[in-house]
């Protein structure tokens, strides 16, 4: 196999893989929705990171250990269980938090005299600017993004399986390893990239009443994901 007909083979099967909803899309629509584009796309750098290691790794071989071993696999599989399971319960918890919040916040503004609106409304709306923007600094997007997928073993089950059918002739393993993670990255980051840019132009758009919603909403949904995928590895992990 030369090596456009490896990379051309490769891409055809991730590129599928990337346009199904998963893990990484939540985690990166999260962090566009409730933080800014910067931290999605940061979000979708640290995926692609990920990514490039479980490649390296399949190409030299390294992941062979998690399918020779169940003890390697079932102990990244817990880790990345509690991972997820800490990521979704921390969202679910800041989610009903930010819900008592908003509902004490409207009750309090109800029963108080209705004096220099205009400039209530400005502020809220700015405070509800500077909370959608979250200010969370860049490197825990990618920080987020590469953990995510590091600690999912299957991703490395997946690259061990796939990786070794798409080796060219006359190309180093680790090279090519990293050659075809590198294809699956830019897909990623194309389509992920794509869908974090839309998620931070819709989100400021929004009223600030539903923009607030929208956030609770996104880290319940994400929280829920995540706790389902952590539940999973954990029960696998158990077989």
């Amino acid at each position: 196999m030369t090596l456009p007909q490896a990379l051309i083979g490769f891409a055809a099967i991730v590129v599928v893989l990337t346009l199904v909803p998963g893990l990484d899309t939540a985690v990166v629509l999260r962090g566009a929705l409730n933080h800014s584009r910067g931290y999605g796309l940061a979000t979708v750098a640290g995926i692609f990171t990920g990514l490039i290691v479980w490649g390296a790794a399949a190409g030299v071989g390294a992941t062979a250990v998690l399918a020779a071993s169940s003890t390697a696999y079932r102990l990244l599989s817990l880790a990345g269980a509690l991972y997820l399971a800490w990521m979704g319960a921390g969202m679910l918890l800041r989610s009903f938090s930010r819900g008592s919040r908003s509902r004490s916040a409207i009750g309090a503004r109800a029963g108080a005299p209705q004096v220099g609106t205009a400039a209530g409304d400005a502020s809220t709306a700015t405070g509800a600017g500077a909370a959608a923007g979250g200010g969370a600094p860049l490197w825990r997007g990618w920080l987020t993004g590469l953990a995510t997928d590091l600690l999912n073993p299957k991703a490395g089950v997946f690259y061990l399986a796939t990786i070794p059918q798409f080796m060219a002739v006359g190309v180093p393993p680790l090279l090519m390893g990293v050659l075809l993670a590198a294809v699956h990255g830019l897909c990623c980051v194309v389509w992920m990239g794509a869908l974090a840019v839309g998620a931070a132009w819709i989100a400021p758009r929004l009223e600030s009443g539903a923009g607030a919603a929208l956030e609770r909403w996104t880290d319940r949904v994400t929280g829920g994901v995540l706790l389902g995928f952590g539940t999973k590895l954990a029960l696998d992990a158990r077989v």
